[in-house]
């Protein structure tokens, strides 16, 4: 997609105007500029809470905030906002997503040592490719797709 950055947020080719969560979590993680300041009031409809506080909770220096946010989900998203741009320090901060081939491999990897998902997300990074491919051996239940 095309999108064009503007003062109000990032407007792609239809001239919506998209209001994205990097902007949220850049401003509150690194530049502290204050985006519901602004005369645009979307910036405070279109706060994204629940998913912002899921994107902080990972560290270690932010996740009593981030509890305290969820213990208050109920006051306005500004209030939130506001709290989170004065209270973290500034750092970059960047959560490491797994790919789709490791997700698959964490099924097997849970249910072949019964672990959750946080046991299986550290032996998957244990566990080499061999390894895991004699675990796949293992779990083959037969079957057309090997899944009976």
């Amino acid at each position: 997609m095309f999108y064009v950055k503007n003062l109000r947020g990032v407007q792609n080719r239809k001239g919506l105007i998209m209001y994205e969560l990097k902007e949220y979590l850049n401003s509150i993680n690194y530049t502290k500029k204050n985006l519901m300041d602004s005369e645009d009031v979307m910036w405070e409809k279109k706060y994204p809470a629940y998913i912002v506080n899921k994107c902080l909770a990972p560290f270690s220096d932010t996740v009593s905030l981030v509890n305290e946010m969820n213990r208050m989900h109920h006051i306005d998203n500004k209030l939130q906002y506001d709290f989170l741009l004065n209270s973290v320090r500034s750092r970059k901060r960047f959560a490491p997503f797994l790919r789709a081939s490791k997700l698959k491999n964490l099924e097997y990897v849970k249910e072949y040592f019964g672990y959750s998902n946080e046991k299986a997300k550290s032996a998957l990074n244990i566990l080499n490719d061999e390894q895991i491919i004699e675990i796949k051996k293992r779990l083959n239940k037969g079957g057309k797709y090997g899944k009976h």
